[in-house]
C-alpha cells in the first residue's frame, strides 16, 4: 500500500516538473548567489505575478493617505511593470533587461515593498495602502525564492568592445 502511494507521488512529481517545463520556455537563468532556493513556479506564472504585484501597488497608491504612501506605491508600481515589460522573458513586449538582472531587481524590490511604509512612517496613516504593499513585497519575495528563472531570447550584459579611434 505504501508503495503504490509512493509510486502515485513519484509520477505525480514527474508530472508538475513537466508542466512547470512547458511553461518555462526558454534558457534557465544562472544561479544568483545560490537562489533561486528551489524551481517551483515557472517563469510565465512569474511574470504575471509581477504584473499583479505593480497593479497592487498601484492600487495601493489609490488607496493611499498622504503623499508618501502615494509616490512610493506609485513608483514601486511604475518600477515593476517597467522592468517587468522589459525583461527577457516570454511574456514581455521589449527584451533587453537579462533575466539574472531581472532576479536581483525582484528580491530589491520585495524587501523595498515591505520596508519603506515603516522607513517613510506611514504604516499607521494608511494601513490599506502598507497593508497591500507590504502583501505585494512578500509575495514577491517567497515566489522568487522558488521561481525558475528562465530567458526567452538570453540577453546579455556586459563590457562594449572597444571601438578604433579614427586615426589609429
Amino acid at each position: 500500500m505504501e508503495a503504490a502511494f509512493e509510486g502515485e507521488l513519484e509520477e505525480l512529481g514527474t508530472k508538475a516538473v513537466e508542466i512547470r517545463d512547458k511553461l518555462s520556455a526558454g534558457t534557465p537563468s544562472a544561479p544568483v548567489l545560490g537562489l533561486p532556493l528551489a524551481r517551483l513556479i515557472p517563469q510565465d506564472v512569474h511574470t504575471v505575478l509581477d504584473y499583479v504585484g505593480a497593479a497592487t501597488t498601484g492600487l495601493a497608491a489609490v488607496f493611499a493617505d498622504g503623499p508618501a504612501a502615494t509616490i512610493t506605491n506609485a513608483a514601486l508600481s511604475a518600477s515593476d511593470a517597467g522592468v517587468t515589460m522589459m525583461t527577457d522573458v516570454r511574456l514581455a513586449p521589449v527584451r533587453v533587461i537579462p533575466i539574472e538582472v531581472h532576479e536581483v531587481i525582484d528580491y530589491v524590490w520585495a524587501a523595498t515593498a515591505i520596508a519603506t511604509p515603516f522607513i517613510f512612517g506611514y504604516a499607521k496613516k494608511s494601513p490599506i495602502s502598507t497593508a497591500l504593499q507590504v502583501t505585494a513585497g512578500i509575495t514577491l519575495l517567497l515566489g522568487s525564492l522558488i521561481t525558475d528563472y528562465r530567458a526567452y531570447k538570453g540577453v546579455k550584459w556586459g563590457r562594449m568592445p572597444r571601438r578604433r579611434a579614427a586615426n589609429g
